[in-house]
């Protein structure tokens, strides 16, 4: 079990004291035998798991009351680096006290977010995160010997980055809510892509059956399909039927055509700050600026007049709200 090696005598900067300390002296390590279950009226559960990204593996011991399924008890042992084992003993620690159902939703964040010395200072570098998904993979491995289920039966969603547990169908929504282009965007959005890094492109240390540049790939072959379907004039697609960056560009569109210069001239002008769906209205929210935020007209006559052209040119169930 050995320690993570220095590089140039400073990755020791990128590791909390909490990590440091469990590295060298863990709180849960060691094993719990049958008698030692059967002597707390619990079953003993023992599961393994291994990161073949790295070679490190984890063991991990429950002792649980079959009454209440609560973990009485819970120790690891850790074959590989000292992260591994500091994330283990964290797991370990966390799953105490817990029924077997509660555990399974510790996540890998959990585990790395409570060894952090401050709430905002990352506990392990980037590349080590893999080993606070090895500890949340053994928990699944454990309860679902327990439950007597297939392990993959915890995970609801294809998850794409690991390390952050970010999943497809979050990453196709935040991409397309926010129009993001890059990869950089995504992890400010979400954190995919912020640790090992194996799911931006093909050649990281662990292979994916998709990465973020596929997803950014896909979102770009969307919208040039649909600028393609809805044409300079902005037909073909109905608006109901638009994804929300659609919908967003067909209303600025509208603006820009047919309302926005008359309220330059008047010194004015308006921003569409959101488009949400309530019920079967769409209500899109609007931000006045310069002379037309002060306007007496811009909550009676000018509201309705561009109320009444989106809904002419888009929509009949357009609401627009001044915020």
């Amino acid at each position: 079990m050995g320690i993570d090696s220095l590089v140039g005598g400073t990755i020791w900067d990128e590791y909390s004291q909490k990590v440091t300390d469990l590295m060298n002296n863990p709180r849960n390590m060691g094993e719990i035998t049958e008698e030692e279950a059967e002597a707390m009226g619990a079953k003993l559960i023992v599961a393994d798991f291994g990161a073949e990204s790295c070679g490190d593996a984890v063991r991990l011991y429950w002792a649980v009351d079959p009454k209440t399924d609560i973990i009485k008890e819970s120790k690891f042992k850790s074959f590989g680096c000292g992260t591994a084992i500091a994330s283990s003993d964290t797991m370990a620690e966390l799953c105490k006290g817990k029924t077997v159902q509660e555990a399974v939703k510790i996540t890998n964040i959990d585990v790395e977010k409570a060894m952090r010395d401050t709430p905002d200072t990352p506990s392990v570098p980037p590349q080590k995160m893999h080993c606070s998904v090895m500890a949340y993979d053994v928990i699944k491995k454990a309860a679902a010997q327990y439950m007597n289920v297939d392990m993959e039966s915890f995970e609801e969603e294809i998850i794409v980055c690991e390390c952050a547990r970010v999943s497809l169908s979050t990453l196709r929504e935040v991409i397309r809510l926010n129009d993001l282009t890059t990869v950089e965007q995504i992890t400010d959005y979400t954190k995919a892509g912020a640790f090992c890094k194996s799911c931006i492109k093909p050649g990281g240390h662990e292979e994916k059956d998709i990465y973020l540049v596929d997803l950014l790939e896909e979102y770009e072959k969307e919208k040039i399909a649909a600028g393609a379907t809805l044409g300079n004039d902005g037909e073909g697609v109905e608006f109901a039927k638009m994804t929300i960056v659609q919908k967003l560009k067909a209303v600025e569109k509208v603006i820009d055509d047919n309302i926005r210069q008359m309220l330059i001239m008047d010194g004015g002008d308006m921003e569409v700050l959101d488009i949400k769906e309530n019920g079967e209205h769409f209500d899109i929210y609007i931000r006045y600026l310069g002379a037309c935020s002060g306007c007496a007209s811009a909550d009676t006559g000018t509201l309705f007049a561009i109320e009444n052209i989106l809904k002419e040119k888009l929509d009949p169930n357009i609401r627009v709200l001044p915020i």
